[in-house]
């Protein structure tokens, strides 16, 4: 096995694990994969679109937003079309089960008033050890 397959397929089973993790995620905040996309490339990173706005910042859409390095994040929409704001980080663990999430999505939503922007948090560590975090969500044919 040359090196370039060995490449092709960590990535490969990195997009499958984080596929089937996207899927479980999604669910568990109540949207479908479509509302989902993914960034293999140095650092990964996902968005899920969300349903919903919160009280505290109407007329702005919501979004989970994920990366390898500080792990979930409750983002808002700009007006301007500019990065993302973040309004919370998950933390913790870098692959937190579906269930956390939705709590930590639910958790936001119940919030009364705005926070000062938090302090990301270092999550970050390998991509072999992403991979075995991610491997449970993977389909076994895969």
């Amino acid at each position: 096995m040359t090196v370039q397959s060995l490449t092709t397929d960590h990535e490969y089973r990195l997009l499958c694990g984080m596929s089937a993790y996207l899927d479980a995620v999604s669910a568990a905040a109540g949207v479908g994969p479509e509302s989902t996309t993914m960034d293999l490339d140095a650092p990964m990173s996902a968005y899920l679109a969300l349903d919903g706005r919160l009280a505290v910042h109407p007329g702005r859409d919501t979004a989970l937003v994920w990366d390898e390095r500080h792990g979930w994040s409750f983002t808002i929409e700009t007006h301007s079309g500019e990065d993302l704001l973040v309004v919370a980080y998950l933390g913790g663990e870098l692959v937190p089960s579906p269930s956390r999430v939705r709590e930590f999505v639910r958790a936001v939503h119940a919030r009364t008033r705005r926070a000062s922007p938090p302090a990301p948090p270092d999550l970050s560590g390998d991509r072999d050890d992403l991979l075995g975090l991610l491997l449970d969500y993977r389909a076994p044919h895969q």
